[in-house]
């Protein structure tokens, strides 16, 4: 294989090219694409499913600003040659490291692995065999063929195209389909110019082609632009929550730091002593596992929700899926049963007609489009009638497009072959309008104002019964090698044919299951008005609350912003308008998910602030979407958004509860500083203190959430855990205070016995106001998740035993404390959780 990379291969003839690529219309065999791939594996793009590489996470551990002020500390004390006390915060953060990347490798693996799930496939001639093969398997020489709604999956000449309109907006910024032939450009033919050529990132809008693949992965057009997209990628809400909440935490720490070394100096107290305590105040006042925490609560999440059906894409989706307050999707397959059969093939006077449902059988089993449940219901009921295609000879098809609304097939029968009839199947208005006769027993009748009067009021009552109606018509036509749009004229009305796809029985209560979360479900559908109707009177939906297309045309935007709240269902919708009814929906400040399966539903997928899409859904829409469900269904997102919110529910509890612990033991020390004889705890008690108290964290992604907290959506609110690190963190001090004073007052404690004492209590407070703070009730009645209490009572065992543990007693400064000092250090964690458990109430939902 001659390379290509540095010549205008789009300007070379289609024989030489494929020759020169060890190519041609077969392809290559699995042996040869097998070789070539391992050639050009260092080519590809970041592929989904692949987990992050252990040394880059391992790294990312040591590249936290927190963890090198740890190193800082550490080296400041080895420059002294005080051993121990550097050995002691290198251990710390050595453990703190690895037990965040142990954690987040387990993650990494989890969400490669459900990404692989949903990885994009694509149809390719291996062997001289149509077989399907994951997109970047493919290598250049291979010859993949391509239909509406696929993403393109490489760079490469057109080989056949048959009405090939391709969208390149994401490459050129064209709005409008280009369409694809095969030929041959200029040599210095900018990219939109190169009409021969399809590029990979557009996404296939209508016709079919065969592409031979040239270029792959870092080496296509797209693929130098690649890591600017990833890197200009817009910020999502979850991480501008997290961004402005480090934020926050900077200018505690620093403010908290500046006093402290500032008092400490002025008292006159060893500038080590001050600098590492500062440090370790800095550190301790940090949640420094959050990137850990998050990464196993989200994967934690993700891998439930993938039980329950619903694969997510990106990680922080889950955070929008548990915000979401509208839904809107279709209603084929979601709201009814999406296994649509035929009920009836009618004749243009409303009686049965075998030959009607001959036609439709012809034109669903030959056509090579878009699959659909229609055409699967015609070629069944065909198949079982006992329709045969084997007497009729394809000569060609115009293909379907959202514009046109309707498919052709044109045959011929194997014994007449000098004679060509057209076969059009669509919509009822569009396939009407291209008849000029309507077939009657007597013949052909000509197409009338009374005819179309009398058809349009039998296409409305069958609608009004719940009945899906297209229209059929044929035409004979000369033979000849290629047909076109502008051929469909002219044409006689064969018949009507109905589908039935009746209401899902569950429907009904998954739309009030959903009502109780807090989501309103809105209906966007192409369908008629008098289908929509029908179905959503069967539901219990308000028929009244709806808008047609039509209408939504002839609305100012601020009109639209004004109404779309209200209405349930948005019927006869093109497709270029369900974008505007998702952006005028999140113009009212609403969280809006879109559910979408279609070509033209990326817009409106990218516009949501979640898009969710299904697992047999066309590639462009997939590749769009932010979660995919294994099925199309109602209940399976259902469980998907519980599921969003209690994962958002615990990453906020390990936030709320650590920064507010933290920042009231630290303020309780800045605020000691001054008054003490000495440091209230040491850099390295400190250190130990914010680790173990990190252990049970680990858990937090398999607590229960309280029933109230899973029926409202949820979403980042910074000024809100402000406020509760503020209220719960100074109660914390005024408790920390009280002990100082029972610890030198009553007890006239000395440095070793108040730092034990003191390390004792602000640690076992920490873990037991974890259970009063989880819940918004009452304590006593929410039930912990059984890891999260196991984990919890082991660290407080162990941090009542660590002064008689010896050795790492004393490496650490721990003393054995007197009964009646370790009585009252227990009296007071009693006491600050009763009056936690207080304020709780007293704060409420604000809380």
């Amino acid at each position: 294989m001659a390379p290509v990379a540095n010549e205008p291969w789009w300007s070379e003839p289609e024989a030489a090219l494929a020759a020169r690529l060890g190519s041609g219309p077969p392809g290559l065999s699995q042996a040869e694409a097998q070789r070539r791939r391992a050639i050009a594996a260092g080519e590809a793009l970041p592929a989904a499913g692949r987990a992050a590489p252990w040394a880059r996470l391992l790294a990312r551990q040591f590249a936290s600003p927190l963890v090198l002020i740890l190193v800082f500390a550490a080296l400041v004390s080895l420059a002294l040659r005080d051993w121990v006390e550097a050995s002691i915060i290198l251990a710390i953060v050595a453990m703190s490291a690895l037990l965040g990347f142990a954690q987040e490798y387990r993650a990494s693996r989890a969400v490669a692995a459900l990404q692989r799930r949903i990885a994009l496939t694509v149809r390719v001639r291996r062997d001289g065999e149509l077989r399907t093969e994951p997109a970047g398997a493919l290598v250049p020489g291979d010859v993949v063929v391509l239909a509406a709604g696929n993403l393109v999956p490489a760079d490469g000449r057109i080989l056949e195209a048959r009405d090939f309109l391709v969208s390149e907006a994401a490459l050129t910024g064209e709005s409008f389909p280009v369409e694809k032939r095969p030929g041959a450009v200029a040599p210095d033919a900018p990219v939109a110019a190169r009409t021969n050529c399809a590029f990979l990132g557009t996404s296939v809008r209508s016709g079919t082609a065969s592409l031979l693949v040239v270029r792959t992965g870092a080496g296509t057009v797209f693929g130098d632009a690649a890591a600017r997209v990833a890197a200009s990628a817009p910020e999502t809400a979850f991480a501008q929550g997290v961004r402005r909440f480090g934020y926050l935490l900077l200018r505690v720490m620093l403010a908290m730091v500046v006093f402290v070394m500032a008092v400490n100096q002025w008292l006159g107290r060893p500038p080590l002593d001050s600098l590492l305590f500062a440090l370790a105040l800095a550190v301790g006042m940090s949640p420094e596992l959050l990137p850990a925490i998050l990464s196993v609560t989200l994967s934690h999440g993700a891998r439930l929700m993938a039980r329950h059906g619903v694969l997510v894409r990106r990680l922080e989706a889950i955070e929008d899926l548990g915000a979401m307050q509208v839904l809107c999707t279709d209603k084929t397959g979601t709201l009814t049963e999406g296994e649509a059969r035929l009920e009836a093939a009618l004749d243009p006077q409303g009686g049965e007609s075998a030959e009607v449902a001959r036609l439709a059988f012809l034109n669903a089993a030959l056509e090579t489009g878009i699959e659909n449940p229609l055409d699967a219901a015609l070629v069944a009921a065909g198949r079982e009638a006992g329709f045969d295609t084997a007497p009729w000879r394809k000569v060609d098809e115009i293909p379907y497009d959202f514009l046109r609304k309707r498919l052709t097939i044109v045959v011929a029968r194997v014994d007449a072959p000098h004679e060509c009839l057209l076969v059009t199947k669509g919509a009822f208005d569009t396939v009407l309008a291209a008849c000029d006769s309507v077939e009657s027993a007597q013949g052909p009748v000509p197409l009338d104002a009374a005819a179309r009067e009398a058809l349009g009021a039998r296409y409305r009552a069958l609608g009004e019964s719940g009945l899906r109606v297209l229209a059929i018509a044929r035409r004979v036509v000369e033979p000849r090698e290629r047909y076109v749009r502008e051929d469909e004229r002219g044409m006689a009305l064969a018949g009507l044919l109905c589908f039935a796809d009746p209401p899902r029985p569950d429907a009904p209560r998954t739309l009030d299951a959903l009502a109780g979360l807090g989501v309103a479900v809105k209906v966007i559908t192409g369908d008629n008005r008098h289908v929509a109707g029908h179905l959503a009177r069967a539901l219990g939906l308000d028929p009244g609350a709806m808008l047609t297309g039509a209408q939504i045309a002839a609305m100012r935007d601020e009109a639209l912003w004004r109404l779309a709240p209200a209405t349930r269902l948005f019927v006869e919708v093109d497709p270029q308008q369900k974008e505007r009814i998702v952006r005028a929906l999140r113009h009212g400040g609403l969280a809006v998910g879109y559910l979408g399966d279609g070509i033209n539903d990326a817009p409106a997928l990218h516009a949501a602030d979640v898009g969710i899409s299904v697992d047999g859904a066309v590639d462009v829409a997939r590749e769009s979407a932010d979660v995919i469900l294994t099925a199309r269904d109602l209940e399976v997102l259902r469980s998907g958004v519980e599921e969003g919110r209690r994962t958002f529910a615990n990453t906020l509890k390990y936030i709320k509860i650590t920064t507010s612990a933290n920042f009231g033991n630290m303020v309780s020390m800045a605020l000691a500083t001054p008054l003490l004889p000495f440091l209230p705890l040491a850099a390295k008690q400190i250190l130990l203190n914010n680790f173990l108290s990190d252990l049970p964290a680990m858990a937090i992604a398999t607590d229960r959430v309280d029933e109230a907290e899973l029926a409202r959506a949820q979403a980042w609110d910074v000024a809100g855990v402000r406020r509760f690190m503020v209220v719960f963190g100074l109660l914390s001090t005024v408790f920390d205070l009280a002990a100082f004073v029972v610890l030198l007052r009553v007890f006239d404690a000395g440095e070793a016995v108040f730092q034990t004492a003191w390390f004792a209590i602000s640690l076992t407070t920490e873990l037991a106001v974890v259970f009063v703070l989880r819940t918004r009730g009452p304590a006593l009645a929410s039930r912990p998740g059984a890891l999260l209490a196991a984990l919890s009572a082991a660290v407080a065992l162990l941090a009542c035993a660590v002064p008689w543990l010896g050795g790492p007693a004393q490496a650490f400064g721990f003393v054995p404390l007197p009964a009646g000092l370790a009585a009252a250090s227990l009296a007071i964690v009693l006491a600050y959780v009763a009056a936690t458990e207080a304020v709780k109430r007293l704060a409420g939902p604000r809380a």
